[in-house]
């Protein structure tokens, strides 16, 4: 999976750990060697089942390109008969299988081995109940080619939530193999609907009346048991354990901390974009250096080299080294694997400028950041939605979708991004309140972690039923 995926199902293994469980992650080598420092850190009886799964010339989803990567996920069930076999003769037996969304032939995995499935969902309760009602999964759908928004009101709270034009669902993205993808969306709803329970990373305060809707509506257990990224807050308070989250740094961490201890406190945005190709093409990343530059903000910059080819485009390359001569020391920029959150855990950052990836945007209400929401696919629209409108905690760039199939979407450009920072990272009283309900939420999450907490006793609940 691509590590906003994978890391938040390894913190929810580890959390699994801590309450009892007997816990093994299932990844390939070169995942594993990467997750390593982090699992064994942690000195819980969590344990990684390597298997190998060479697919074009890597077992990295991450080197894969975005319109072969269907055609890549459907391929990985290969790997349902050989961790069959080996969980068949490796003790302890199966109880139980939990699994990402992209994994859908897991399904048959569970019922070989008569045990329970459960799937791990890096969205939120509000974007499930969205699948799982006709009503609102028809407007999902049907979003993509409205000329106008469509409305969801959310349970008990109503809050109007807008989408744009956007691809509908989760995995129909505009590519050039839509067959691949057309199969990956249509096994992947399937599994959603035959699943014995689901594990979302979100609390029962932050959306109370959607977690309860969202286990009623197909009658399934919906156990949230977020955000688990305070499983490191809160268990393993030491600099390598968050800086050997998921990867290799790109930057020394030490580096990292002393340049942000150089820095007033809350007065630095962070900025990245996971893996998202949209914000990785080339008049997008001068456009967002650019507005970076003019907010006068301090920053940290993840720029992923994979995106867009930016390795090899000589413009990219020449414009980032001015953008790091003009602003050095107020901009710093990482090109590759950050340890986002040793970064977000950090008293001087004050804000966070995301692809609205709920993983993502959980990691930023887990330590009380306001965000600058930036999304790209249909569901990250809801994220955006529930940030800026539901929680009171983010602001809009305001991306605009073209209305046909196969368009791209429009540069966001620099007096956007300009503006989205200076409101996020602002002192006005708009933004001192988003700062005040950031850090209200952020409460609110590590209660729910703590013992006695709605998260803590899902976990204790859940690994009781499934031992």
């Amino acid at each position: 999976m691509h590590h906003g995926h994978l890391i938040p199902a390894v913190d929810a293994a580890l959390q699994l750990a801590a309450h009892g469980a007997l816990a093994s992650v299932v990844v390939t080598p070169t995942y594993a060697a990467r997750l390593r420092p982090a699992v064994e850190s942690s000195g819980l009886p969590v344990r990684l089942v390597e298997l190998p799964l060479d697919l074009a010339g890597t077992d990295d989803v991450d080197r894969i390109p975005l319109d072969q990567e269907a055609a890549y996920l459907l391929a990985t069930s290969r790997l349902r008969g050989p961790l069959e076999r080996h969980l068949r003769v490796h003790a302890p037996p199966v109880t139980c299988v939990v699994s990402d969304i992209c994994h859908p032939w897991t399904t048959g995995l569970a019922s070989s081995l008569g045990v329970p499935r459960l799937s791990f969902l890096g969205m939120s309760a509000y974007c499930l109940l969205c699948l799982q009602t006709e009503h609102h999964a028809a407007a999902m759908h049907n979003a993509y080619a409205a000329a106008d928004p469509y409305w969801h009101l959310m349970p008990e709270e109503p809050v109007e939530v807008k989408l744009p034009t956007a691809p509908p669902g989760f995995m129909r993205l505009p590519a050039s193999e839509k067959l691949a993808y057309e199969k990956l969306a249509y096994a992947v709803e399937r599994a959603c609907v035959d699943v014995d329970g689901v594990l979302l990373n979100t609390f029962l305060e932050l959306e109370p009346g959607t977690v309860v809707d969202s286990g009623e509506v197909r009658s399934v257990n919906v156990w949230a048991v977020g955000p688990v990224s305070l499983f490191h807050q809160h268990e393993h308070q030491h600099v390598a354990a968050l800086a050997a989250r998921g990867n290799a740094p790109a930057v020394d961490a030490d580096e990292c901390l002393q340049w942000l201890d150089g820095k007033e406190p809350s007065s630095v945005l962070y900025v990245s974009f996971g893996s998202s190709v949209l914000h990785g093409r080339p008049e997008q990343v001068m456009e967002t250096g650019l507005g970076l530059e003019a907010s006068g903000h301090p920053f940290i910059w993840v720029v992923s080299p994979e995106n867009a080819g930016q390795d090899q485009d000589e413009e990219v390359r020449g414009f980032l080294e001015d953008l790091e001569g003009r602003l050095s020391g107020r901009g710093l920029l990482i090109k590759g694997w950050a340890p986002q959150q040793l970064i977000l855990s950090h008293a001087s950052v004050g804000g966070i400028m995301t692809h609205c990836g709920w993983n993502s945007m959980m990691e930023a209400v887990a330590v009380g950041l306001p965000v600058v929401t930036w999304p790209h696919m249909a569901h990250q629209f809801l994220n955006e939605m529930l940030s800026v409108q539901s929680m009171g905690t983010g602001v809009s760039v305001g991306v605009e979708w073209l209305k046909e199939e196969d368009g791209e979407v429009a540069v966001v450009e620099r007096e956007a991004v300009e503006k989205a920072v200076r409101s996020i990272m602002g002192g006005g009283d708009e933004a001192v309140e988003r700062r005040t309900r950031a850090a209200a939420l952020a409460t609110k999450a590590r209660e729910a972690v703590r013992e006695g907490g709605s998260a803590f006793i899902n976990l204790r609940r859940l690994v009781r039923r499934y031992q």
